[in-house]
């Protein structure tokens, strides 16, 4: 008995992938009027508060109420963010100088460097639920045989890293002060100059503020804002990609439209959350199609059923990846350091 070959399996994958891409295709033009909206209606209130937080600041106004314009402007700095992360997929306008001017712009206003950090994240797009490209712009994630496998030093470090303390209150500080003023590993010249333009840019906003209003009252906004902006940024990463049933497998089986499905998460925020940060929630999109900007997210989720088919996370529900630890192998999913009282340890397969 003979088979065709592709199979009618295969045939029906392919259809269904070539129909998506040209539905998908539809959300991928640039819009320059919705690129002049998100500007206006997020830059303009970010310098604003800006300058009212230095005006309170030097008139020695209690400092509980400037932490609420922190808040805020942590939130308008998340989603300047976003508008950076488009400029490096090359979405966010039609021109691809666009794209780079402004990347460098609100790379240094978040302190990320533009041509390394689009370097760094298209290799996590091209990574993302693969066991055996891990460590490309991800978080860092053991199955439950390599834990048990570890020594004790590196099970200790292992679990001081996935504490949520040091994962979202210190390490986010740490990268975005700290590890982003060095390239990421096998940079390029370009990547290099990228990052010494940021820090440059960094260190010339801060010296201007510093030399204009002090260096006491630039630290007292830049440094909380930026510490509760990373924060949430991690978050928002740290969530898209760890919840029970992510997609992981091993590169031979690895399928790139799993992994942008099953491996990314539908993360559903109240409609103001949503506008901080970017529509971001819809990573599964997102993953699926890098090439549609923030701003046609919505709407491509809303016009094709099979997007609307992935399980939603909700603020409450995604609080269980907190506890999330391991990449269980044997049950195909994520699951916490004490699972390990009742795992026994298999070979993988």
């Amino acid at each position: 008995m003979t088979t065709s070959s592709p199979t009618v399996e295969v045939q029906e994958k392919q259809e269904l992938h070539a129909d998506w891409r040209k539905n998908l295709s539809k959300f991928e033009k640039p819009s320059l009027s919705k690129v002049l909206v998100q500007l206006t209606s997020t830059l303009i209130p970010y310098f604003l508060l800006w300058g009212l937080m230095i005006y309170l600041v030097k008139h020695n106004v209690s400092y509980w109420y400037i932490l609420p314009l922190l808040a805020l402007a942590a939130g308008l700095n998340v989603r300047i963010f976003i508008f950076f992360h488009d400029c490096c997929h090359g979405s966010y306008f039609s021109s691809k100088n666009a794209n780079r001017i402004l990347g460098y712009i609100t790379g240094i206003m978040t302190f990320t460097a533009f041509e390394d950090w689009r370097h760094n994240h298209a290799g996590h797009h091209a990574t993302t639920g693969d066991l055996e490209r891990r460590g490309v712009g991800d978080v860092w994630t053991l199955t439950v045989d390599e834990y048990l496998a570890s020594s004790t030093w590196n099970k200790f470090v292992y679990r001081v890293f996935r504490n949520p303390l040091v994962l979202f209150g210190v390490a986010p500080l740490f990268v975005f002060l700290i590890a982003q003023r060095f390239p990421h590993k096998g940079y390029k010249p370009r990547e290099l100059q990228s990052v010494i333009v940021t820090n440059l840019g960094v260190l010339a906003v801060g010296t201007v503020m510093s030399l204009a209003f002090g260096l006491k009252t630039y630290l007292l906004i830049q440094i909380p804002m930026m510490a509760l902006a990373s924060s949430i940024g991690i978050w928002l990463f740290y969530v898209q990609h760890q919840f029970e049933l992510v997609y992981w497998e091993h590169h031979k089986d690895w399928d790139p439209y799993k992994a942008a499905l099953e491996g990314s998460s539908y993360y559903k925020l109240p409609k103001i959350l949503q506008w901080f940060t970017g529509n971001i929630g819809l990573h599964h999109l997102h993953h699926l199609r890098p090439k549609i900007a923030n701003y046609n997210l919505q709407a491509c989720y809303d016009s094709i059923p099979q997007l609307r088919e992935a399980e939603p996370l909700t603020i409450r529900t995604s609080m269980k990846s907190l506890f999330l630890n391991l990449w269980d192998e044997s049950n195909q999913k994520l699951v916490g350091f004490r699972a390990l009282k009742t795992y026994r340890r298999q070979p993988s397969q």
